[in-house]
């Protein structure tokens, strides 16, 4: 209903996709079943091939599960979405669903350390080619293309630099080859950029991250043409990375708030950023919205904000990174980010810490390396927390 009437993204935040039970109930309901009966054999037998549409099981037909999916999908502009067990679980989906021995995928230095693991230790072993390029660089982009190349895949801005991609002209080079652009949208979310209104065919979200907003819950969701998507839930159906009913329902709680949210986020980061930007032990910051950040101009034009991560580097190398974090009493010391409670970390141990020395300088990710997502507290207590290492150094 609310998916084509032409709502606003806070409209349908709230209320897209929600199917009300017999029950009348206000708020969505949490069907905590595994299975469905069926009124007859005949019925059952026609659920089962396809013939009749409803539920079957719950590993890839869940009423709560689907609200989720209408709902980030209405939210993201897509026709359709697909629910995971984690936003890794997302991304494998699609490969296992898209791709196939010879293929190819070109795909950013700066993505996920889990996302470049991947795809060199595991979509390699079964015979799918990786190139990987720079993210701003188009030219790699364009030399990396080939007649093979079926998926174009980055994050953007990106983990942990905030590096900002050209969404549009990614998407016409891929097209240009037949390829598909998939944008990982875990930093700014539907709120804050739309991936798929520039010409991107895939969107991919560690719902974990901001779609929760408290960290409460693992999961993970794919969106795009429902053909496509259609291909997807033939991989959940085998195979079962399923996003639980219960981790639905929370996500669903999390979307209604996510414009409000991001905002927040967004200008708390701003301030903290600007902050940093002018202590003297801090050799660089990290944000697109800082104006003199390279991709400050692009992201102004295909973002509505600048989103609630920031990374930035210290003077001296992994022991004044740690020296810093470890004086945090705020900032709580986890990998985890999206979440309302501020987060830091060292990316180089942790994050990207399974990348070889070799990738860490290539994607940036050097020792004195520092990432924060700032959460919803005082950001005046968020400064005088980051202080107290700073100052020691």
């Amino acid at each position: 209903m609310f998916e084509d009437e032409g709502y606003s993204l806070e409209t349908l935040a709230v209320r897209a996709g929600q199917t009300r039970s017999e029950e009348g109930e206000h708020s969505e309901a949490l069907f905590l079943t595994s299975s469905y009966v069926f009124p007859s054999a005949a019925e059952a037998a026609a659920r089962f091939s396809g013939e009749n549409p409803g539920n079957v099981y719950s590993r890839y037909t869940n009423p709560t599960v689907r609200m989720f999916d209408q709902r980030i999908a209405a939210m993201e502009g897509g026709e359709s979405a697909v629910a995971t067990s984690s936003g890794m679980a997302a991304i494998l989906s699609l490969c296992m669903a898209l791709l196939k021995s010879g293929d190819k995928v070109i795909c950013s230095r700066s993505v996920f350390g889990t996302t470049t693991a991947l795809f060199t230790r595991y979509m390699e072993k079964f015979g799918v080619c990786v190139a990987f390029v720079d993210l701003t660089d188009m030219q790699q982009w364009q030399d990396a293309l080939d007649g093979d190349t079926k998926l174009l895949f980055m994050e953007t801005p990106s983990n942990p630099l905030c590096e900002v991609a050209d969404i549009r002209a990614l998407a016409d080079l891929a097209h240009s080859a037949g390829a598909q652009l998939v944008v990982d949208n875990c930093f700014c979310t539907p709120a804050l950029q739309r991936p798929l209104a520039l010409g991107a065919d895939i969107v991919v979200h560690s719902a974990t991250k901001y779609l929760d907003g408290q960290g409460r819950c693992v999961g993970g969701v794919a969106v795009g043409r429902k053909a496509v998507m259609d291909e997807l839930v033939i991989f959940l159906r085998t195979a079962g990375p399923s996003m639980s009913p219960f981790n639905a329902w929370v996500f669903l709680k999390g979307l209604e708030t996510l414009r409000l949210r991001m905002e927040a986020h967004s200008r708390n980061a701003l301030a903290l950023a600007w902050w940093l930007d002018e202590q003297g032990a801090v050799e660089k910051v990290n944000y697109a919205g800082l104006p003199k950040h390279p991709g400050h101009l692009l992201a102004a034009e295909q973002q509505h904000m600048f989103g609630g991560v920031l990374s930035f580097s210290v003077r001296g190398g992994r022991e004044a990174a740690w020296k810093v974090i470890d004086a945090c009493r705020i900032f709580s010391v986890t990998a985890n980010l999206g979440d309302a409670k501020s987060t830091i970390v060292h990316p180089a141990t942790t994050t990207h810490g399974r990348l070889s020395e070799e990738d860490k300088a290539r994607a940036g990710i050097t020792e004195n390396l520092i990432r924060v997502s700032v959460g919803l507290e005082s950001v005046e207590d968020l400064q005088g927390d980051l202080a107290r290492g700073l100052e020691s150094l």
